[in-house]
């Protein structure tokens, strides 16, 4: 009983410092590691081992693929190749379908660009289509944000998703496919459907925003933005599929199939293809990749944190222990994943930190539950993103970028993020019958 509630003190201690002390997460992690330890009892000589471990052993197997996301993602941006894939999807559809051009969009742009960065960068077009097509802006741009919360939560190569495939020893490849599977039906019915209910709310964006344009840059070809966009989605997807037809070629693909050779491949194409090929020198291509790499270190900076908190739970015996009783609760495990990372969001507003936080937590319970590890990271990517509110960054940029009330934040943006959540969980539940 004692450890678990040291457990829950460390944990409390944690959103105390984040959520109202504003502290850098990093440090805040560090500390709950430290109080996390001392209650458990271990030996104080060998604290700070167990806390650099944790921070080496979870970072050594992510950073390198986090990091060539970031720079493809940024890549990506910065060439026009979203905002081709953009016009394009919603030139195809025409007016009266927008909503699904918007979904698709927000969707396939989101796959390689980090929620932050396809935000800001999808925004002006929206307030663009606003002023063209005459339709409410929160209905019109509420399919493409769900598009790019869900590919944020539930897909690698996003930080959270990857940083729990790795914590709860899940197969990239297989969480891709059954990510797809888990996403496409959550965005419908976040997307396009929920954005009929909220025709009515009115939106007042800032005055920057009101007559915004797109950027006028010649973007590359459409086939190109598309292949190139989608490279390491379509790598992954169909390495794996070979993989599982035919099990016998699992070892000879290892190389070819591992997330790091594919993301690599897919950097040095889209080099090419986005940007020496357009025209640009290489040195300007890095350019962008250096401040892609400044604007991702504090997302590598949360998951060392959350790799020091889980390797002092693992080395207390409090994890194995804590796995074993969660196992032994009337409840799926995939449930109480969910559950773990929706509580931790409420507290902490980040999804990132959230995801990567219920990992320490839910990594022995899919080891003693027998559970299918690809499934537990998407119960628990769909838990990271429930009932988004004031302490969630992408609350605030929502309501100031779209110029509303509280209540109508809520009313959209919390409620969207919400359906994600939750009907994320019941797809991933209904997967796992399937799964085995």
């Amino acid at each position: 009983m004692w450890n678990i509630l040291s457990v829950l003190l460390a944990v409390g201690l944690l959103t105390v410092l984040i959520a109202w002390g504003k502290v850098q997460p990093l440090l805040a992690f560090v500390l709950a590691a430290l109080v996390a330890a001392l209650l458990l009892g271990m030996p104080a000589a060998k604290i700070p081992g167990a806390i650099e471990k944790g921070i080496g052993d979870l970072l050594g197997s992510l950073v390198v693929v986090i990091c060539l996301g970031a720079v493809f993602g940024k890549l990506i941006a910065d060439s026009g190749a979203a905002r081709q894939i953009a016009a394009s999807l919603i030139g195809t559809t025409g007016s009266a379908r927008i909503p699904v051009a918007m979904t698709v969009t927000g969707f396939v742009v989101g796959l390689p660009l980090y929620y932050n960065v396809g935000f800001v960068l999808m925004v002006p077009l929206i307030f663009s289509l606003v002023q063209q097509s005459g339709r409410p802006a929160v209905a019109l741009g509420m399919p493409l944000l769900a598009g790019l919360s869900i590919a944020h939560g539930f897909l690698p190569p996003h930080p959270s998703a990857t940083a729990l495939v790795v914590a709860v020893h899940a197969d990239m490849g297989k969480t891709l496919l059954y990510g797809l599977a888990v996403a496409i039906p959550t965005l419908i019915i976040a997307g396009p459907v929920f954005a009929m209910s909220l025709k009515n709310i009115r939106a007042e964006p800032a005055p920057m925003f009101r007559n915004a344009q797109p950027v006028e840059t010649t973007p590359p070809g459409t086939f190109n933005c598309f292949a190139t966009a989608l490279l390491p989605v379509v790598l992954l997807a169909a390495l794996t599929l070979v993989t599982l037809v035919r099990p016998d070629l699992a070892e000879p693909l290892a190389f070819f199939s591992n997330p790091l050779v594919v993301m690599l491949v897919s950097y040095f194409v889209a080099i090419w293809t986005l940007g020496l090929a357009q025209g640009r020198t290489l040195a300007q291509v890095m350019q962008g990749a250096q401040e892609a790499l400044r604007e991702i270190a504090p997302i590598l900076l949360i998951i060392a944190g959350a790799g020091a908190l889980k390797q002092v739970l693992i080395d207390s015996g409090v994890s194995a222990e804590l796995g074993a009783q969660l196992a032994t609760l009337p409840v799926p495990p995939l449930l109480l994943g969910w559950s773990v990372a929706t509580l931790i969001r409420i507290c902490l507003g980040s999804a990132t930190v959230a995801g990567v936080t219920a990992a320490g937590v839910v990594g022995p319970l899919v080891q003693s539950s027998g559970c299918d590890p690809n499934l537990m990271v998407l119960a628990v990517g769909a838990g990271s993103l429930m009932c988004s509110h004031v302490n969630d960054s992408g609350f605030w940029m929502f309501k100031e970028y779209f110029g509303l009330s509280l209540k109508d934040t809520f009313r959209s943006w919390s409620l969207m993020e919400t359906l994600v959540g939750v009907f994320g969980l019941l797809f991933v539940l209904l997967l796992s019958l399937f799964v085995r």
